[in-house]
Parts: C-alpha cells; sequence; structure tokens
C-alpha cells in the first residue's frame, strides 16, 4: 500500500478513507492524534511484544470489538 513512510497523522487519514477500523500496537497514537478528527475507529492493541504468539490471546476481544466500531474513538484491548 505504500504506507510504510507516512506519519499517524496521514496514516488515519488514508485508513479513514478505505476502512473502518485502524489496528495498530502504537500506544502512543492516541496521544499523538486527534483521534476524533478522523472518520475510523482506532483499536490499540497492548501485547508483550507485537509478535503474532503475542497477538492472538487478544483475538477474541478484537472479533468483539470490530462487530461494533466506534469511528472516532481508540478502544485499547490487552493489559
Amino acid at each position: 500500500m505504500g504506507w510504510a513512510s507516512k506519519t499517524n497523522g496521514e496514516l488515519l487519514a488514508l485508513a479513514a478513507a478505505d476502512f473502518d477500523v485502524f489496528l495498530t500496537s502504537d500506544r502512543n497514537l492516541s496521544y499523538q492524534q486527534n483521534v476524533s478528527a478522523f472518520d475510523v475507529a482506532v483499536v490499540v492493541l497492548v501485547a508483550r511484544s507485537n509478535n503474532i504468539e503475542d497477538l492472538r490471546p487478544l483475538a477474541p476481544k478484537i472479533l468483539t470489538v470490530l462487530e461494533s466500531p466506534e469511528r472516532g474513538r481508540v478502544t485499547v484491548i490487552g493489559s
């Protein structure tokens, strides 16, 4: 998608144009950006690392949140 060099604000704008939900492991995103200005739900995944083995236990909660995402809001999943 060519998004690797984008800033958080640019990423959120791009995500809002094409997606309903933006999943990230960047715990600082909600402090660095005014998420309410973007028409996308942001889900922050908090795990020991961003390796799939550490993220896998969060899957059931992710699926629950995806049933009714709240655009312009941040949902934190994990510890």
